[in-house]
């Protein structure tokens, strides 16, 4: 089976604020650094409605039609000349990253059969794992990856199979999130004693990932609990997902030994309570005051307990080695083993392309500690 036999089916995004639909696409061969991907699953992450929802606001570069979609798991059909981590027939899962301006190509977008995916963002699977399974990792395990390790963000000591004491403790702000569950093991590989938040139900799934103590972060003391948990502690920074999060993990770590430092893998201003297709005038009297109020309170809130904090672009690994101490020296090793595991479960939405755009509008209803899915 070769590229130029294959016939091609995407989910197409074919107009800003446009519902996808259902439409050929070309397949185009592996080049340097490349594989190509038959899909057997896809997940879906915030910004795949986000962009939905705000059309050119975000990620302006991309041109109309277009495929959108970063988590994918799969069988590698064909590879590029350089290529020697993979082969034909290899199950893998990859981030997709062709909305990414340096990329900017539909052919690198998960929602469609075949995919273009970077050898240097792709994993070999271990028998046993499914691809609905897989999927639900590639874009939050490189979002914590980034957060958690890059020079601009925590800086800390990377992942390895036996992982040594660095006597510190990392917060992480949301533990059950997609990008909480991976960080939590990341954190844990590297050596970290991690602290978390997530709720009730879900504190028995993040303990199981590794944390060693669990807030509650709907309680009204949450801060003040957190702040207790680090008391007497080196800590090494904060990772913070979710809404109120970036102000949460300020404010604890202005009372706090260490590092005073937080990387935000969320969005600093509530993008589903704004006004939907939003057109010039929506971007100046709501968008661009709402970015501008919430990035200087948080500066303001940092300046004012000596804290740092630096907002994560999720595949900014991608133009660094960090892809290749995660996704090549770390995680085959780490999933063949067991020692990390695909967290959080995968909530199946559907099955085929076709169900991409109402996986979509489910994942806009919110799910708690799982990751929407499609099966193709």
């Amino acid at each position: 089976m070769t590229p130029d036999t294959l016939t091609n089916q995407a989910a197409w995004a074919r107009a800003p604020f446009a519902d996808l639909s259902l439409g050929p696409a070309p397949v185009t061969a592996p080049g340097p650094g490349e594989i190509l991907v038959r899909n057997r699953a896809v997940a879906i992450n915030p910004v795949d409605r986000y962009k939905q929802k705000m059309g050119n606001l975000m990620f302006g570069w991309i041109r109309y039609p277009f495929i959108f979609g970063y988590d994918l798991s799969g069988e590698v059909v064909a590879v590029g000349p350089d290529v020697t981590r993979f082969r034909p027939g290899d199950r893998v899962l990859g981030v997709a990253i062709g909305m990414d301006k340096p990329r900017n190509r539909a052919a690198e977008g998960a929602f469609q059969q075949f995919t273009l995916v970077q050898a240097r963002m792709a994993a070999p699977l271990p028998e046993g794992m499914s691809h609905a399974e897989a999927c639900v990792m590639p874009l939050a395990l490189s979002t914590a990856a980034t957060g958690l390790f890059a020079p601009e963000h925590l800086a800390l000591s990377p992942p390895f199979a036996d992982p040594v004491d660095q006597g510190k403790t990392v917060l992480i702000w949301g533990g059950s999130t997609s990008v909480g569950c991976n960080a939590i093991q990341l954190a844990r590989a590297a050596g970290y004693r991690v602290v978390t938040t997530a709720s009730p139900a879900n504190a028995a799934l993040v303990r199981r990932l590794g944390a060693v103590e669990v807030i509650d972060h709907y309680s009204p003391t949450a801060v003040e609990a957190v702040t207790q948990a680090l008391r007497g502690v080196e800590v090494a920074g904060a990772l913070a997902m979710g809404a109120g999060s970036a102000a949460a993990c300020i404010a604890v770590l202005r009372h706090c030994q260490g590092r005073r430092r937080v990387a935000l893998a969320t969005f600093p201003i509530d993008i589903d309570g704004l006004p939907p297709r939003p057109g010039p005038g929506t971007a100046l009297t709501r968008v661009l005051p709402a970015m501008i109020g919430a990035g200087a309170g948080l500066w303001w809130r940092a300046r004012r307990g000596g804290v740092t904090f630096s907002v994560i672009y999720g595949t900014a690994l991608a133009e660094t080695d960090l892809s290749r101490v995660i996704f090549e020296d770390y995680l085959p090793g780490a999933l063949a083993s067991a020692r990390f595991v695909p967290a959080p479960e995968p909530l199946v939405a559907g099955h085929g392309l076709e169900a991409v755009q109402a996986a979509i509008d489910r994942h806009r209803q919110g799910v708690s500690a799982r990751k929407v899915v499609v099966t193709l």
